[in-house]
């Protein structure tokens, strides 16, 4: 088995979080991705309603500095109240 890691840091790295529309959400996720992404750029994030308006599905495309601030980001996003999916 390698020890080649999987992905080289810092890299370009594609987010996306799952959930029920509403500005609170919508809020609450920008909020934690700033704390840990604090110079992402507007131009890096877009959203998408589900065909039934029923999920929000927001994506970022962020520029990751290290595993463990993914890891933290990860841990922060999918412990945030309203999220369904992290992928």
């Amino acid at each position: 088995m390698s020890d080649t890691p999987l992905l080289n840091f810092p890299t370009d790295y594609p987010i996306k979080v799952i959930g029920r529309p509403s500005p609170e959400f919508r809020a609450r996720i920008h909020a934690i991705v700033l704390r840990h992404v604090p110079a992402l750029e507007a131009s890096h994030v877009s959203e998408h309603l589900s065909k039934n308006g029923n999920y929000l599905s927001i994506s970022y495309a962020i520029h990751a500095e290290s595993r463990e601030q993914m890891s933290a980001l990860a841990a922060d996003l999918t412990a945030c109240e309203g999220v369904l999916l992290v992928i």
